[in-house]
């Protein structure tokens, strides 16, 4: 315990500790002695570029870009203006603000990726400063020009430029400035000589600073001129250094005072930032000289350490990285859990289970006394937090597994305890180790790591393209597919169709390889990127693995691969894909290619002419001339007929359909459109004579229609013109007289030769009209197999009781018995007996 806290300082009630994170990988020549330095917070990554103001071609400055550890990443001569702030985004992305205003991004490995500028007046005026900062509306960039104007961006991503008000008396830049993000509102804070003001989007607020009422309460005016000022990681707290060494630290909206320390230095430090731990009553701010680092909290004590190179100081959620050109340092206040397990002398519960666990190691019964003193405070279960909560919070392994272990020992004497806890922080431990080798250089502690959540860090490794290393994650931790490997195995698979020294071959192999049939992963968006770096090949390769052909198709279409896909839409079976590619194929080809082209695709073709009928039909007629389809074409002109309304152009289409019909050698389709014609000049030459309005009606409507108009002679024409079935004639003829009531003509036309549909048809038709009398004068003409169902249609039982009894038939004696009722006793008995008869026979 004694080694663990050599490296704690006493500061007030908190202590503070520098744990060493790496000793820095790479081997800067000059150091951090004029560069430009910009770390990302969470761990990430470093931007140095080398003597930004130089300006000459012969030498330009080189930006390189590393890893946390000191891993080169990315390294590249700067060839654009020069820059006067860089700052990462959160999503690692390098901002490089330029003097003319235009603020270049970059990717973690140094590949442009677009920039945009902070407004046309900015380039005239020039930039003198600008900061890189963090909203709630995402990462934003301000500036102050040489005109004394502060222009603002809160969203990088959606990039609204706010122009603050004027600064009165200000000439060139302010002694210091900071942003601050306070209800969701950015504000601008900034010292100009004595005076602080507030910058909102309408107005510049001067704040007041008298003996009476004091703000920043607690710093009189006396204090001197603001120099230096610094917000926390939250935004939540400020810090105001003055030129007489003062150091008043308090909330950002300058209500509240934390502490205020005389620092003893007048000179301006070059580096000032929040060192605070979530939830800790014992807020600090670090402050940095060429030679000194100090931390002041709010006692009026300090801690001082010597620095012997360059530094950069990077705020955290938790602490102050250190980073300089050997190593990489963590300053923060030690956890009050860490503090009463290794506190000397401590008593604390955790403190005294690590002891009884130390001696259990050395088979000392001082283990059992231990854990008696423990059990009698009934601080067992939490001894044990303490422990896992401890492990948590240390950098060093061996300290997490003697921390665990104790845990562990501990556990084992507890029955209702649950283990989640502990499970879980043997789990982000070892995968928080396993981010924190010099080979990946991601230091993060356990309270960023939960601040960053495990899908961040997932989004993290993949970015920075460590997929083995993600991919075992994932599968440790058991995250579902989706979220977890397929999604790190999609990232990697887009990464390796951008590699340029492999073949398409290659690639496709490897992707389907390593892949496979993983679920959430779309092949179909691998082959889009890969289409993006113009390696078209490797695209239709890669859409070959893909099983969803809704995916293939709009891709191949994209890649002008009209053919291709219009054959993976037919052999999906989807109509819809299908009609998709083909209404593409229309508008993309000429009219002779794209029938051409649906041609050799049948399917394609069937579905196009269904199409065409319903929609489009002079393509129809096109597409049947395309093919020599005489029989269709014919179709099609029949069909085109029926809409036309003036008789010529109706029988000129039909004339055109016999020619097509012939030309198909369909003789029988050939005569009936003819006859079509003759019925049509028949009609017309009727409607002009008679005004019959027969015109349009079929061969059956025109004949109904002129007997019932009386016109006999024309119906017997078409009768005879036409060669109508005598049994269709008759029944026509029957039925109009029936409903005209032309009985006598009716019987007339009976007697006029020997019906061809029977007589029985007579009687059924005179009963529908309601006319028994003139149906009984057809009964007795009716043919013995039919007489019994013509008696039983004019209701006579006895008639058709005589004919059955007549005729021996059983079934047919039986129809008669179902149609009496109870008052028929006579003609029952009588038709019993002739069953019994015809039954014995």
């Amino acid at each position: 315990m004694a080694f663990i806290t050599a490296n704690w300082n006493p500061l007030g009630e908190a202590f503070y500790r520098k744990t060493e994170l790496y000793e820095m990988c790479w081997n800067l020549r000059d150091g951090l002695r004029d560069s430009l330095v910009a770390a990302a917070p969470y761990g990430g990554p470093i931007a140095l570029l080398r003597e930004p103001h130089r300006r000459s071609p012969s030498s330009r400055p080189q930006l390189e870009i590393y890893s946390a550890s000191g891993v080169a990443i990315a390294s590249f001569p700067w060839k654009s203006g020069p820059v006067v702030q860089l700052g990462w985004t959160v999503s690692d992305e390098l901002l490089c603000v330029q003097e003319d205003g235009s603020v270049l991004i970059y990717d973690l490995f140094g590949s442009f990726k677009r920039h945009f500028s902070m407004g046309q007046e900015v380039s005239q005026s020039q930039v003198l400063e600008a900061k890189v900062f963090h909203s709630p509306y995402g990462t934003g960039v301000a500036i102050v020009t040489g005109s004394s104007r502060f222009t603002l961006a809160t969203n990088i991503d959606d990039l609204k430029l706010r122009r603050l008000p004027e600064v009165p008396g200000l000439q060139g830049k302010p002694s210091c400035w900071v942003v601050l993000t306070q209800d969701r509102q950015t504000k601008v804070l900034l010292s100009h000589g004595p005076e602080l003001y507030i910058l909102d989007n309408t107005s510049c607020t001067a704040v007041v600073r008298q003996t009476d009422r004091q703000c920043p309460p607690g710093l009189s005016a006396q204090a001197g001129s603001i120099v230096h000022m610094s917000v926390s990681f939250s935004y939540k707290y400020l810090a105001l250094f003055t030129d007489t060494g003062h150091l008043w630290a308090g909330s950002s909206h300058l209500q509240d005072k934390l502490s205020e320390v005389d620092t003893k230095k007048m000179t301006t430090p070059k580096q000032m930032v929040w060192c605070r731990r979530p939830k800790s009553q014992q807020p600090s701010v670090v402050l940095m000289w060429d030679r000194l680092l100090m931390v002041a909290g709010v006692c009026s004590d300090t801690v001082q350490f010597p620095i012997e190179d360059p530094c950069v100081l990077v705020g955290e959620l938790d602490g102050v990285r250190i980073i300089s050109s050997k190593n990489q340092e963590l300053l923060q206040e030690v956890p009050l859990v860490c503090q009463d397990i290794f506190k000397i002398a401590s008593m604390a519960p955790g403190a005294l289970l690590l002891e009884a666990h130390r001696e259990y190691e050395k088979s000392s019964q001082k283990a059992d006394e231990y854990l008696r003193e423990i059990k009698e405070q009934s601080m067992l279960g939490e001894a044990v937090r303490q422990c896992v909560e401890a492990a948590g919070h240390e950098y060093d392994t061996n300290t997490q597994k003697s921390l665990l272990r104790a845990a562990s020992f501990g556990k084992c004497f507890l029955t209702d305890f649950s283990p989640d806890q502990f499970v879980s922080t043997c789990r982000e431990l070892r995968v928080l180790n396993a981010v924190r080798e010099n080979t990946v250089g991601l230091p993060l502690t356990h309270t960023q790591f939960k601040q960053m959540t495990l899908q961040v860090l997932i989004d993290r490794l993949v970015y920075r393209q460590f997929y083995p290393l993600a991919i075992e994650i994932c599968r440790y931790l058991k995250i579902p597919d989706y979220q977890g490997v397929s999604r790190v195995l999609k990232h990697w698979a887009s990464c390796k169709v951008q590699q340029k020294d492999l073949s398409d071959e290659a690639i496709a192999r490897a992707v389907c390889m390593k892949v496979g049939d993983s679920p959430g992963v779309s092949y179909s968006h691998i082959a889009a990127k890969a289409y993006e770096c113009g390696r078209t090949e490797l695209a239709i390769k890669l859409l070959d693995f893909e099983a969803r052909s809704g995916e293939q198709v709009p891709l191949l279409l994209k890649m002008k691969r009209s053919q291709l896909a219009l054959s993976k839409a037919v052999e999906s079976g989807d109509t819809d894909l299908v009609y998709t590619v083909v209404s593409y194929l229309k508008n993309e080809m000429n009219r002779g290619d794209f029938f051409m082209t649906l041609r050799n695709q049948p399917v394609a073709l069937s579905l196009y002419r269904q199409f065409c009928k319903l929609q489009e039909q002079d393509t129809l007629k096109d597409l049947y001339n395309q093919d020599d389809d005489h029989q269709e074409l014919a179709n099609y002109y029949v069909t085109a007929s029926y809409r036309e309304k003036r008789l010529e152009s109706r029988v000129s289409l039909l004339q055109s359909a016999v020619d097509e019909y012939n030309k198909a050698k369909n003789e029988f389709a050939a005569k009936a459109t003819e006859d079509e014609m003759r019925l049509l000049r028949f009609q017309r030459k009727l409607d002009d004579e008679k005004g019959a309005g027969l015109l349009g009606l079929s061969l059956q409507a025109t004949m109904e229609a002129l007997l019932a108009l009386g016109l006999n002679k024309q119906a017997e024409q078409l009768y005879r013109d036409f060669r109508v079935p005598d049994k269709r004639y008759w029944w026509l003829k029957l039925k109009s007289l029936a409903e005209k009531e032309e009985w006598e003509e009716l019987e007339k036309f009976s007697k006029s030769k020997k019906s061809p549909i029977g007589y029985l048809a007579f009687v059924e038709v005179c009963m529908k009209c309601n006319n028994k009398y003139e149906a009984k004068k057809y009964v007795s003409r009716v043919t013995p197999e039919q007489k019994v169902k013509a008696h039983l249609a004019v209701s006579d039982l006895e008639g058709a009781a005589d004919a059955a009894i007549e005729r021996r038939s059983e079934s047919e004696m039986g129809v008669v018995l179902s149609r009496c009722s109870a008052s028929d006793r006579l003609l029952i008995d009588r038709l019993n007996r002739a069953r019994c008869t015809a039954a014995k026979k």
